[in-house]
């Protein structure tokens, strides 16, 4: 069997991934990024919004933008409209093309030094005294033995790399939102603002999504809670439900599915030897779904420290869990608080919602980021939202 060895091997060569491998070959090490697909950036498995800060890891291509947008628009059950602008939600800025933005972040971490292999697939861990050693990967029906000092797991929801190291990747149903999605043209949509749509006939814990790509085309997706699917209610059941309603002569060019971690923050995301990024590591917002901005920030912050690590000859767990330490410091209460949010907001009813948004009529916010809108939820409506005030507060 083939051999080969490397610094760092980064299983998942998504924003996570792509970054991690960027940041470690910028700082000098040899770096191997795999991706298991044979195209970067396909399929895709996302709603593609993300905010402006993108720009602080890659420089601005429009290329890989369709639609710039100026806000958000949140349509209560009742259709009642929640009007979010650009300059006060950090949530928006671009819906991006996932599958040339993807491809630009793995180029970043070639340019930098990166070696980058499509179509290679890591299927178990190479352990050695119980510290990660490497993966062994198949690629082109041959296997592989590929030893690195450090492995990087950026391969997703429920991630294997981290199962293989003895974490606890896996997710119970009320933990992960399972999403359906469109790519939608001849759709008649607000072409400046992302938008969101929120009822329990619509969504049941969780919204459908309507967002921009240019002229006459959008992604229209549904995301729901696990706990809220099941045989006869299914995401993509209510998402043919919402655009037979919604877009009854939009066509269809395209369908999406996947899932994400909505679940707060993991127990631990380093292990000898080892280190999970991204979805892998659950680096989600629970309430918004978000996360391409947290997996790039944890792969720069993973990149720095395992190059450290490295040139110090010490890839322990003791020594990764700088990683951790600095995530958790960054974002990780952020991820804590929409976790409770979520738990909370998932028990209000399509009345309750209805309600705060009328709250909010005519309100202008200085700082409307999702936990300023919270807490300026909570102000507007003390007795109702007091279990969330305690939470926020």
């Amino acid at each position: 069997m083939k051999e080969e060895r490397y610094d760092v091997v980064v299983v998942g060569a998504g924003p996570a991934g792509s970054i991690t491998a960027k940041k470690a070959a910028e700082h000098g090490l040899d770096v191997l990024l795999i991706e298991r697909n044979q195209e970067i950036g396909v399929p895709v498995k996302c709603a593609e919004g993300v905010s402006k800060e993108i720009e602080r890891f890659i420089p601005f291509d429009k290329r890989w933008v369709c639609a710039e947008v100026k806000g958000a628009n949140i349509y209560a059950p009742d259709g009642t409209k929640v009007v979010l602008t650009e300059d006060k939600m950090k949530e928006v800025g671009y819906v991006l093309e996932r599958r040339l933005f993807d491809k630009a972040l793995a180029g970043e971490a070639a340019r930098a030094g990166a070696d980058v292999r499509v179509k290679t697939e890591a299927y178990g861990l190479i352990k050695e005294n119980g510290y990660a050693k490497g993966v062994s990967v198949r690629s082109m029906d041959e296997t592989e033995r590929i030893y690195a000092d450090v492995v990087v797991g950026a391969d997703g929801v429920e991630s294997n790399v981290g199962r293989w190291a003895g974490i606890n990747t896996r997710l119970r149903p009320s933990g992960i939102e399972v999403c359906a999605e469109f790519l939608m043209c001849n759709v008649d949509i607000d072409k400046e603002h992302s938008e969101f749509f929120l009822s329990s006939e619509i969504a049941p814990k969780g919204y459908a999504w309507v967002f921009p790509k240019g002229e006459d085309r959008a992604n229209v997706g549904v995301g729901i809670c696990g706990d809220a699917s099941s045989e006869q209610h299914r995401a993509i059941d209510y998402l043919r439900a919402f655009v037979r309603s919604k877009f009854p002569d939009g066509k269809i060019l395209a369908e999406m599915y996947g899932a994400v971690p909505v679940c707060g923050v993991i127990k631990e995301s380093v292990a000898d030897g080892l280190v999970l990024v991204g979805d892998a590591a659950w680096h989600v917002n629970p309430l918004t779904g978000g996360g391409i901005l947290y997996a790039m920030y944890a792969g720069e912050i993973a990149g720095e420290v395992i190059a450290k690590a490295v040139q110090e000859n010490d890839v322990s767990k003791k020594r990764l869990a700088e990683y951790d330490t600095r995530w958790r410091r960054n974002f990780g209460k952020r991820l804590d608080m929409g976790l409770k949010a979520k738990e909370f907001c998932f028990k209000l009813s399509d009345k309750d919602l209805n309600t705060l948004a009328h709250s909010l009529a005519g309100v202008k916010i200085q700082k409307l980021t999702t936990e300023a809108l919270l807490l300026e939820l909570v102000k507007r409506n003390p007795k109702m939202l007091f279990g969330l005030a305690k939470m926020l507060l």
